[in-house]
């Protein structure tokens, strides 16, 4: 079986699922091809595991100063040359396209009647979620950005639906925690601002990862550039986490059992639903604009219970090896009938 999977770029959480699932479907001796679209290449990093991959424009949005700016977002994203690439993907000498929400495999798969499976967070919006009822909002966009034959979400429960849990690796060994540390990770804010946050919670060392050639220290905050060796070390040591409304990260959080304080993108409906759903769930706080009281009461809360995920990537992998015969929803009874019951949402449908 030959495979192209195809990764939007644009998030580190698309990338990180796509770390894994390379490793398991090694495994299973499956060839794949990668094609990583929406950043340009020179701003991908550790992409070893992929091999020789290819790098498409495809489709991205605009962020500045917290928010997604919606008519630069179009005005920067060349349609032309995005339609080019799709046309000019030959994909004749491949048996399965996968497609972790990238729109250059999937509408070239479209397009070709080629069989394709997409597997991310975005496709749970084929299903009803508790929280803002943004599906409407959400689904034709969803549907419309990459289009697959077999839609296959992901989310932190089941509800109901033929919904995954997390795709991610496994958790690091631990760390002996630093109960003054506090990582935080928002991208999308200039650091000065995030600067302003922090600077009168004297009591904490954050470590803020972002936009930085080297490490600089401001008193109790530590601007600390991407990496990530340095990074997951810094999660497994720190108490808490303060990040956006991700999916991925919020997700490696939860599984270390960290307190997450998130911080939905303005104008990012998936956010919004993430944070809502956080609270729903009773996993994480969130704030959208700054208060001293909300980060003062989040950094006194105790840590939550962590939370066990299955090893989706592997099933996925042997799932795919057996030509993907099994009914998504019989994998998804499997794969939440091993997750450990926590004592923090063990009470909610499923």
């Amino acid at each position: 079986m030959k495979i192209l999977y195809g990764v939007q770029a644009t998030g580190n959480g698309h990338i990180t699922r796509a770390r894994v699932m390379a490793n398991k479907l090694r495994e299973q001796g499956i060839e794949v091809d990668y094609l990583f679209s929406g950043r340009p290449a020179d701003k991908l990093f550790d992409m070893q595991p992929f091999g020789d991959y290819t790098v498409r424009q495809g489709l991205t949005f605009i962020v500045e100063q917290g928010q997604v700016r919606k008519l630069k977002t179009c005005l920067n994203n060349n349609l032309t040359r995005f339609y080019r690439d799709i046309r000019h993907l030959e994909l004749s000498g491949y048996d399965l396209i996968i497609s972790d929400f990238e729109p250059v495999t999937a509408w070239a798969a479209r397009l070709q009647g080629k069989p394709s499976i997409g597997i991310a967070h975005q496709y749970a919006f084929e299903h009803n979620l508790p929280g803002p009822d943004i599906k409407y909002a959400m689904l034709p966009g969803t549907r419309l950005f990459a289009p697959v034959s077999l839609a296959i979400g992901l989310h932190w429960h089941q509800f109901n639906a033929p919904i995954l849990p997390p795709l991610i690796s496994p958790p690091s060994p631990d760390q002996p925690v630093e109960q003054d540390k506090i990582l935080v990770y928002l991208p999308f804010e200039p650091p000065e601002q995030i600067l302003r946050w922090l600077q009168p919670l004297k009591d904490y060392r954050f470590y803020v990862y972002c936009d930085t050639p080297h490490i600089q220290q401001r008193q109790h905050i530590r601007l600390c550039p991407f990496s990530r060796e340095n990074f997951p070390r810094d999660m497994q040591s720190s108490a808490g986490v303060i990040a956006n409304s991700g999916f991925g990260l919020a997700s490696e959080v939860l599984q270390t059992g960290k307190k997450l304080l998130t911080k939905p993108l303005n104008g990012q409906p998936e956010q919004r639903s993430n944070a809502a759903i956080l609270k729903h769930l009773q996993l994480a706080d969130s704030f959208e604009h700054f208060s001293a009281d909300i980060f003062a009461s989040w950094l006194d809360k105790p840590a939550p219970v962590a939370q066990k995920y299955p090893d989706v990537a592997g099933a996925l992998a042997c799932w795919i090896a057996d030509n993907c015969q099994t009914p998504v929803a019989s994998l998804s009874e499997q794969l939440w009938s091993e997750m450990e019951v926590t004592e923090r949402g063990s009470n909610l449908p499923r």
